[in-house]
């Protein structure tokens, strides 16, 4: 597509984890009291992040309906269990509340604030509503439409999460398939099911995925989706729309 295709849209609907909020540093940092403990250095920050990625998803798919925080408590167990180190009660839970301290990345509030004078901004977050909170006050702006995994009683990739959000924002926003751009850096969590619900797609590509192997704390997928537009920071997305509405 070229640049006046992106005007076409009228809603922005976002991932946070990966692509507004730094979860994989954020979740690397809560992995140091664990390796601190066990006083181990044999885990570099790519196997504890691909770790992470097969211990979250297989959580999220046995556990839809638990709390965010509580699933990540399960998921540092059983990051444990899998690295063989040893975790206590004090250990998982501090991992369970790490959210609030998740790092937003640097250009994400001055691209959202830019993206706002075009757009309507909704979430579709695979967190709970407090989780969510926390990090949006690092974000800078006011969504128009929230919705995270506590309200749907699911995660995504789970096609639920996807239907959830398509049935609700025509009520909520007036606003039907045609008018949004899903905007994510999951092809996991988000590129799939957006392209089999017939939505267009915009991958912010921070981890330079299209041209490596670099997964992270994300799961793999066997085939990548088609994809509409391609960014690799929201800075460069906003740079993108605002000439293109010039």
């Amino acid at each position: 597509m070229n640049a006046t295709d992106i005007t076409r849209y009228s809603t922005l609907t976002f991932d946070c984890y990966g692509t507004l909020i730094d979860w994989e540093s954020g979740i690397w940092d809560a992995m140091q009291p664990l390796l601190m403990h066990n006083g181990v250095d044999r885990v570099d920050r790519q196997s504890g992040l691909e770790t992470f990625a097969t211990m979250e998803t297989a959580q999220e798919a046995e556990t839809p309906d638990m709390l965010y925080p509580e699933l990540l408590t399960r998921v540092h167990r059983r990051m444990a269990e899998s690295l063989d180190l040893e975790t206590s009660d004090e250990l998982d839970a501090a991992f369970g509340a790490s959210v609030p301290l998740w790092p937003a990345f640097p250009d994400s509030a001055d691209a959202l604030r830019r993206l706002k004078k075009h757009f309507k901004l909704v979430i579709l977050s695979n967190v709970n509503r407090d989780g969510f909170a926390a990090s949006n006050r690092k974000l800078g702006v006011a969504f128009d439409a929230i919705y995270t995994a506590q309200d749907v009683g699911s995660y995504k990739p789970n096609p639920r999460n996807f239907e959830y959000m398509l049935e609700k924002l025509p009520t909520d926003l007036g606003v039907e398939k045609a008018g949004i751009l899903h905007t994510a850096q999951s092809l996991h969590h988000d590129h799939q099911q957006a392209r089999a619900f017939g939505l267009a797609n915009a991958w912010i590509d921070r981890q330079y995925l299209k041209d490596s192997e670099n997964w992270g704390a994300t799961a793999r997928v066997a085939s990548r989706p088609d994809i509409d537009f391609y960014f690799n920071t929201m800075g460069e997305m906003a740079d993108f729309v605002d000439a293109a509405a010039a």
